[in-house]
């Protein structure tokens, strides 16, 4: 049985009904031709013959004219009460077809000539030319049917290949799709795919970077955690010495905490990846956060200025993600903007949505080094280097856009932007 939900299966029906009400149709109208056409050709002659008789006023001389038509012919006078000019009649008697035509002769006597012609074998004519119009249209039907199957194999072909490629992919030598070698309407799925795997192995590589780094920044203050208790321990010291000693222990234990609680997050935001998204005012959510950060911007010596358009803008997204991204800008740009300097928070529209911009005055970027990646620092200040990743992939998941440049209007410092879009793409879970 033919499954629904199989597009192959759907075009075959299809096609082999189509195809099918096609021949049927075009078979019918020429069948219904050649009949007429031979009717109209029969009717015709006899009513030549009527006519020379009518003008003749004789048989002898209308057999004479029109011999060939004679033959299987029966003339006679009759007399019919009717005001018709001409009839025509068929019946069927002993196993013959006659058609038979009425035609005046004299009006005024009531007479009509009557001619009676044997149509039996252009009867089974059109018997022969139907059943060869039947068994015709079989073997087109056949042919038709196998022309499909053909068809929808070669069209599912690139499919079946793709297919094929992906399922023998071998997840550690990931390689993009040749799209040249597709048909034209399959290139836009190859590029598709093509981007899907460019993000999987980006999507592999951070989780690589995440891992080898997360190791590598929890042996380092482990191995100095180490390193001071047996030197600590070499020989007898002083009570304060002791002190000083556990003091940098527990200093460096603060720096893991911190490295595990920004690994943490990275869990708790793949978490909030799945929330239902909401309606969000993000204008209004803006203005909350700078209000909080301006407190912050204060206590530092800072100043944060704030300059937000439109009035309102209303986006359905998960509303953690957003907080991820902005709360990470504003506290990047505090910590690299030195006392007495400005940071900007701003927001306007442009043709495809809202831009959010943070602005500070620190000591820029590095173009050359990719920030969004685990683990990666600018500056000489702390932090796991997590920040900008986790930002990243919370832009990546309400299908926004996030970017890093240096500032260019002549002053040092960072632009970091997010783009949402009029129609975010955010991920629609039931409840």
């Amino acid at each position: 049985m033919f499954s629904q939900r199989s597009i192959r299966n759907r075009f075959l029906i299809q096609l082999i009904v189509a195809s099918a009400a096609l021949l049927s149709i075009f078979s019918s109208i020429l069948f219904f031709y050649i009949q007429s056409s031979i009717y109209d050709e029969k009717r015709q002659e006899l009513i030549n013959l009527a006519q020379n008789i009518s003008t003749y006023q004789s048989l002898h001389d209308a057999k004479r004219n029109d011999a060939d038509i004679l033959l299987g012919v029966s003339i006679e006078l009759v007399e019919r009460h009717t005001n018709q000019n001409m009839l025509f009649a068929e019946h069927t008697e002993s196993g013959h077809t006659y058609l038979r035509l009425f035609y005046p002769f004299n009006f005024q006597n009531h007479t009509y000539i009557q001619i009676t012609k044997d149509i039996s074998p252009t009867k089974k004519l059109f018997k022969k030319i139907l059943n060869s119009i039947f068994l015709i249209n079989a073997i087109g039907f056949i042919l038709i049917v196998i022309y499909a199957i053909t068809l929808s194999k070669m069209l599912t072909s690139p499919i079946r290949t793709l297919s094929h490629k992906l399922a023998n992919m071998n997840e550690h030598l990931i390689r993009p799709i040749r799209v040249d070698e597709l048909p034209e309407e399959f290139e836009p799925l190859g590029e598709t795919i093509n981007r899907l795997i460019n993000r999987i192995q980006n999507f592999v590589k951070y989780q690589k970077e995440l891992f080898i780094g997360t190791a590598h920044e929890l042996k380092t203050p482990l191995a100095v955690i180490k390193l001071k208790n047996q030197v600590t321990l070499i020989k007898q010291r002083k009570h304060q010495e002791y002190i000083d000693a556990i003091k940098t222990t527990n200093t460096t234990i603060d720096e893991m905490d911190q490295l595990v609680s920004a690994i943490l997050n990275i869990g708790r935001q793949e978490g909030a990846q799945l929330d239902s998204p909401e309606d969000v005012d993000v204008i209004a959510f803006l203005k909350s956060k700078a209000n909080d950060f301006q407190l912050l911007a204060e206590h530092e010596g800072k100043v944060l200025h704030i300059s937000l358009s439109p009035g309102a803008y209303a986006a359905t997204l998960q509303l953690q993600l957003l907080n991820q991204i902005i709360q990470n800008f504003l506290q990047n740009a505090l910590k690299f903007t030195p006392k007495n300097k400005t940071v900007f928070l701003k927001s306007y529209l442009d043709d495809t949505g809202l831009m959010i911009e943070v602005i500070d005055e620190g000591c820029g970027i590095d173009d050359s080094v990719d920030l969004f990646a685990p683990f990666k620092r600018q500056g000489h200040k702390s932090g796991a280097g997590l920040g900008l990743f986790l930002a990243k992939s919370a832009a990546d998941a309400m299908g926004a856009d996030i970017a890093l440049k240096n500032r260019e209007d002549g002053i040092s410092g960072t632009v970091a932007s997010l783009h949402l879009y009029s129609k975010l793409c955010c991920n629609l879970y039931a409840k």
